[in-house]
């Protein structure tokens, strides 16, 4: 983390019903394929016993730490805070920063994690075009757009204060801010 720099202000990263729904479901799910592994197949398919047990726990544990927890904004740049480390997102060379509503409908996912824990990685929509998501509320969607044409996704529990704060720091006129 770039704990060098001031925070200026922290936002939280609310999970939506929809992401709690999922995260919960596919919990179960792969927690009842490792008991089943455990306890339903003979012990003589050691293999498909370990591939019942082994992928699930892989797929928890590999999704974990990109749990999105919020985002923090400093002078230099937003740190999208996870499980023990952050992603940085530059302010130098943010162009635009607005709210789009319904931003994540029609995605398509490129490679990413589509809602066990966060809506992580690289997605597509017609709306949006490609873009790299920090999400875990579909109803809070803000864009950031890069000069090098880069787009990301966050979404903050006060998507309004967040935009006004990073058009500040980033010193972004209130157009360019989707305002």
């Amino acid at each position: 983390m770039h704990r060098d720099l001031p925070v200026l202000a922290e936002f939280r990263a609310p999970w939506s019903r929809s992401l709690r729904y999922t995260t919960a479901v596919s919990f179960i799910l792969l927690v009842a394929v490792m008991i089943t592994g455990l306890l339903a197949f003979p012990r003589q398919l050691h293999i498909a016993r370990l591939i019942l047990v082994v992928v699930p726990l892989a797929v928890l544990l590999g999704t974990v730490p990109f749990a999105v927890r919020g985002y923090i904004l400093t002078e230099s740049c937003i740190e999208v805070r996870r499980l023990g480390w952050s992603s940085i997102l530059p302010l130098a060379g943010l162009v635009s920063i607005a709210g789009v509503p319904e931003g994540l409908r029609g995605c398509v996912r490129i490679f990413g994690n589509g809602g066990l824990f966060a809506i992580t990685g690289w997605f597509w929509n017609r709306k949006i075009g490609r873009f790299r998501a920090y999400a875990t509320d579909p109803g809070r969607i803000v864009l950031l757009e890069y000069a090098n044409r880069r787009k990301v996704v966050v979404t903050p529990h006060d998507v309004q204060h967040f935009i006004v704060r990073v058009k500040t720091l980033a010193k972004l006129s209130s157009a360019a801010a989707g305002l």
